[in-house]
């Protein structure tokens, strides 16, 4: 069942070591067919050396395991609500990389500094705040509804990444892939802001007119960065 998403969660899931986003089994990747609404997701507390493409396990928009040997990420329950409020994504993965994680845990959005972040996100990575009392029943579910709430009034294809207050990084992308390479340019942005506040504590946001400059140059109608046009 959904072999080939199968391997692409896999390598996604393969990533996260590889580009320095997880300790030990910190992390998850999951990827969906959202003709048959099912998505694939990274089993839970299962060492990264010791996985392949057929641990990843299949999973239902109601949170339940339609196949695999092993029990979905811990952090299913918080993919199920991205994907059922997020139409346009087709990839998640959280991680507890540690600059992202440091500003999620000081509870904190990360301001737009510079043209890094512009180039990948408009605008500030906002950070939600902490779950309270009978939230933490649900407590995954409840992270993705806070979430959603979150960006009710935000773009979550402009904005793919978000905080936790005193957890960690969310992000998603169009695909498993994507959702790994945004997760990648928010802990260095994360990595970025934080220095840069050090070095200029009175720092203030880029210019709105070079953060535009720059999201909208990769992005939108009128894009032009890139190969896309070259006939």
């Amino acid at each position: 069942m959904l072999e080939k998403l199968k391997e692409e969660v896999y390598k996604a899931n393969m990533d996260l070591p590889k580009y320095g986003l997880v300790t030990f089994t910190w992390g998850n990747v999951s990827g969906i067919d959202r003709e048959s609404g099912l998505f694939v997701i990274k089993p839970s507390g299962v060492d990264y050396d010791l996985l392949t493409p057929d641990d990843m396990v299949v999973v239902d928009l109601n949170g339940n395991k339609v196949e695999g040997k092993y029990n979905p990420s811990s952090d299913t329950a918080t993919h199920v609500e991205l994907y059922k409020a997020f139409p346009n994504i087709g990839g998640v993965v959280h991680t507890h990389s540690s600059w992202a994680t440091s500003w999620a845990q000081a509870g904190r959005a990360i301001p737009c500094y510079g043209t890094t972040h512009a180039d990948y996100i408009y605008g500030e990575v906002p950070c939600a705040r902490c779950l309270e009392g009978k939230e933490f029943e649900e407590y995954e579910k409840n992270t993705g509804l806070l979430i959603v709430d979150l960006f009710k009034d935000k773009d979550y294809e402009a904005v793919p990444a978000v905080l936790c207050k005193n957890h960690g990084p969310f992000a998603w992308g169009k695909d498993a892939h994507e959702a790994v390479h945004n997760a990648v340019v928010l802990e260095e942005v994360a990595k970025m802001a934080s220095r840069c506040e050090l070095i200029n504590p009175q720092v203030k946001p880029a210019p709105q007119d070079l953060q535009d400059k720059h999201y909208f140059r990769k992005h939108g109608a009128n894009a032009y960065y890139g190969q896309g046009n070259n006939k």
